[in-house]
């Protein structure tokens, strides 16, 4: 059974395993919600992704989960933590992608809040940050529902492309 990390009123965030893979390459194999990563993952990179995921969750018990539907177990998204480089640091940063037949429904802020809640409380940690591609307005309103904030720009070489991004924070000030 896969761990569940942490619970909100209709979603459940749970790890990730293999048999994830399915529901997870519906989200990265879908041009829509993959824009701001220059477009749809292939097979071998959404096995590459979930791998990923598993390796974080051994090596430092956390990374991007599954996020389901309390009701049906429905794997509609990912929300979870991962370590990111900003500015000559790591940091610790909320990322969220979700089907987009479940956008609009305020699964990723629901979701992303509940993460912002888990990483201060559970793993410690004084700020947790955002990096939002500057085309991606929808995640740029997650980020601000959640109570971050911007604080600069920085620019990703990313899938052959140079990308800016808003980095957005809240923490313990």
């Amino acid at each position: 059974m896969d761990r569940l990390v942490l619970s909100t009123a209709r979603l459940m965030v749970r790890e990730m395993s293999p048999s994830d893979l399915l529901p997870l390459a519906a989200i990265l194999q879908d041009d829509g919600v993959m824009y701001a990563y220059g477009g749809a993952f292939s097979a071998a990179e959404t096995e590459a992704w979930l791998d990923k995921q598993l390796r974080r969750y051994a090596e430092l018990g956390f990374g991007l989960w599954a996020v389901c539907l309390n009701d049906t177990g429905e794997m509609i998204g990912q929300c979870g933590i991962t370590m990111q480089e900003y500015n000559d640091l790591t940091v610790p940063e909320i990322g969220y992608l979700f089907a987009r037949r479940h956008w609009h429904n305020g699964y990723a802020a629901e979701a992303a809040m509940a993460c912002r809640c888990y990483g201060m409380a559970n793993l410690h940690f004084n700020r947790l940050y955002s990096i939002i591609r500057i085309t991606n307005v929808a995640s740029q309103k997650v980020a601000f529902r959640i109570g971050m904030r911007p604080e600069g720009t920085i620019v990703r070489h990313y899938r052959g492309q140079y990308m800016r991004h808003i980095v957005f924070s809240a923490g313990i000030d």
